[in-house]
């Protein structure tokens, strides 16, 4: 009788187009939020690790920006960060919409995929819940076609549909390696960080489609009140005037609501209640000035 196999450990690094549900798989794997989503396209501006701890072994899934030809400093930074994941990870796994057919933007990253020749290459066909089987099949013929996969699996994040055979798939990919993280761990990020980027999904969906590159989210400070709640004190930064009022919004109830569904969001990550006071701010054309963009942390 054979025992269990050897342990596995590794990273698998989650590539595609701006808006892909890359955010939305990762969580539903990680079985946590640990990535922030949105319809709107570049919702993710960091490296994100999520764990996901298996029988035989653990799997770390790095979330990067959507990869796509840069328009501003930071749309530069954040291929520049995707190119640096790319080079260390040991899987990267594409993930194509079965609602999309394949196009330039894929075509450009399948190209790109061939300067990282360390790690193996899987496709994810992800949306299944969204297309028609019909849909689904010319999809992953399409995509059969864009190289040599190791193997190709259609995914729904939304129903849990095939996610098992994702994770057992990705993990046989792994090298043999103890485990990287603590049992209990199931992300890097700090508490901050993950309540910006929480702060910065409610703004996301809250404001017209024009604003999502402009906005960041800072946190000046967070301490403790005599009644038991947490204050946390959060500037939401953009470039112009015109996008400060558009947040604010009439007799500013646009900023009352994006307050209200990010303490919401907030609330429920930390389990405790807590004060959140946001004022918007302003720093000019900060996605195309170096020193801006790193006092916003990005």
């Amino acid at each position: 009788m054979t025992g269990p196999g050897p342990s596995r450990a590794g990273f698998v690094l989650f590539v595609g187009r701006p808006n892909v549900g890359k955010s939305t798989l990762m969580n539903a794997l990680v079985g946590e939020k640990v990535a922030i989503t949105s319809s709107k396209p570049q919702t993710t501006r960091h490296a994100i690790r999520g764990i996901v701890h298996r029988q035989g072994g653990q799997i770390v899934i790095v979330d990067t920006p959507g990869l796509h030809r840069p328009r501003t400093l930071l749309g530069q930074r954040l291929n520049d960060l995707v190119a640096h994941t790319l080079s260390e990870v040991d899987v990267i796994a594409l993930c194509i919409p079965a609602t999309d057919k394949v196009g330039p933007g894929d075509l450009y990253i399948v190209e790109s995929l061939e300067r990282y020749p360390r790690a193996t290459k899987i496709a994810v066909v992800t949306k299944t819940d969204a297309a028609e089987p019909a849909m689904i099949a010319e999809r992953l013929l399409e995509v059969n076609e864009l190289a040599d996969w190791a193997t190709i699996i259609p995914v729904s994040a939304l129903e849990g549909d095939q996610l098992e055979l994702l994770m057992d798939q990705i993990l046989a990919l792994l090298p043999e390696s103890p485990p990287l993280y603590p049992p209990d761990a199931n992300t890097e990020q700090t508490d901050e960080v993950r309540i910006q980027e929480l702060i910065r999904e409610a703004t996301l969906e809250g404001v017209a489609d024009e604003l999502p590159h402009s906005i960041a989210v800072t946190i000046d400070e967070m301490n403790e009140r005599d009644d038991g709640l947490l204050n946390i004190f959060a500037n939401l930064w953009v470039e112009r005037d015109s996008q400060k009022g558009i947040i604010i919004g009439k007799g500013g109830q646009k900023l009352k609501d994006i307050g209200q569904r990010a303490r919401a969001e907030v609330e429920a990550f930390l389990g405790r209640r807590v004060h959140l006071a946001i004022q918007v701010k302003v720093s000019k054309e900060w996605q195309r000035d170096s020193k801006k963009i790193d006092r916003l942390g990005l």
